[in-house]
């Protein structure tokens, strides 16, 4: 545990790094902060926390630049959570205040909101299939051979898919479909899909495999399919000074391009509502030049799935958790 001290000048120097992008000085901290230290105990501090490993003295300057342990340090023990202005607050209320007719409109709406606060590259992913319960399964002749399969689940998540069939089928027909199948899975996890369906409802229908069978393979095509994935602000990446180096802005376009990648970053550890990614704390090797930060997207119980933000280390960590606390609270209001 750092001395009261150590802990000041520590958040200082965060806090300035992440402003200016250049490495700070004793002078800077004695100019911009009120520390109420002398420019000599400034520097004794600076020295200890770099011995400490919590800074790190660059090539170019004499100045310090915090370490990957600094930066955890100060999102565990120094970080606001109330970095967020009434400006903001009123744009995000607003935003989040839109009627929406599904789920994927507000993750779509609360990914872009991130971004355009925060300036960060912002990703989302929708609700694992395995969290999903199946509410109503509705069926919609739209011909004499084509069906409409609309799947609602208990987050609000709607999947729809047409089947076409060989043979005629009739209104009568449907209602029975639509009465057997929400009989037999309403309230049943999603993934059940994957098992043959014929087994819950092949002894119960009067009427050829014919039918059924299309229903249930076409269903469980659409439900395989993978997660919706969501980007916003990726230009705004550049406009960073760490993107100056070709390395980190080619590693950043090479993560973006890879949906397996993203998909991973946003269904690792959920110990938390947030979680903070730091550097070399990222298990994959590409993304050691960045921080990520990731929420449980929720309305009320509902888990609509994780957004994160990806950023270079000098993230604006208090500015970033701020906003994400603030939309969790709002998206908990518009559930009430």
């Amino acid at each position: 545990m750092l001395e009261e001290r150590k802990k000041k000048v520590l958040q200082a120097i965060v806090e300035e790094y992440i402003n200016t992008a250049e490495p700070v000085s004793s002078s800077a901290l004695t100019n911009n902060y009120e520390l109420n230290y002398s420019s000599a105990t400034i520097r004794n501090e600076m020295a200890d926390l770099e011995k400490s490993g919590y800074l790190e003295k660059t090539h170019t300057s004499s100045g310090r630049i915090p370490s990957e342990k600094g930066y955890r340090y100060y999102v565990d023990e120094l970080l606001k959570d109330d970095n967020i202005s009434i400006e903001e607050i009123n744009y995000i209320s607003n935003k989040l205040e839109t009627k929406v007719n599904e789920i994927e409109d507000l993750t779509k709406i609360t990914t872009t909101t991130i971004s355009e606060i925060t300036h960060y590259t912002t990703l989302a992913i929708g609700p694992s299939n395995q969290n999903l319960l199946i509410e109503e399964i509705k069926f919609v002749l739209l011909g004499p051979r084509m069906l409409m399969a609309i799947i609602l689940t208990n987050t609000g998540m709607v999947k729809e898919t047409i089947i076409k069939f060989d043979e005629d089928i009739t209104e009568k027909q449907v209602e029975t479909i639509n009465y057997m199948f929400n009989q037999k899975l309403k309230g049943q996890p999603l993934q059940i899909i994957d098992r043959p369906l014929e087994e819950y409802l092949i002894n119960e229908l009067k009427y050829s495999v014919k039918v059924i069978r299309p229903i249930i393979e076409q269903i469980k095509k659409v439900i395989s399919e993978d997660r919706k994935l969501y980007l916003e602000g990726t230009n705004k990446a550049f406009d960073l000074p760490e993107f100056n180096s070709l390395t980190v802005a080619k590693n950043f376009v090479n993560i973006i391009d890879e949906k397996d990648l993203m998909a991973d970053i946003l269904n690792s550890g959920f110990a938390k509502d947030i979680n903070v990614y730091i550097g070399d704390e990222n298990e994959k090797e590409e993304l050691k030049d960045f921080s990520i930060i990731t929420f449980k997207h929720r309305v009320g119980e509902k888990d609509l799935g994780t957004i994160g933000i990806i950023g270079p280390k000098r993230m604006d960590y208090s500015k970033v958790i701020s906003v994400m606390k603030y939309i969790n609270k709002k998206l908990k209001d518009v559930d009430e």
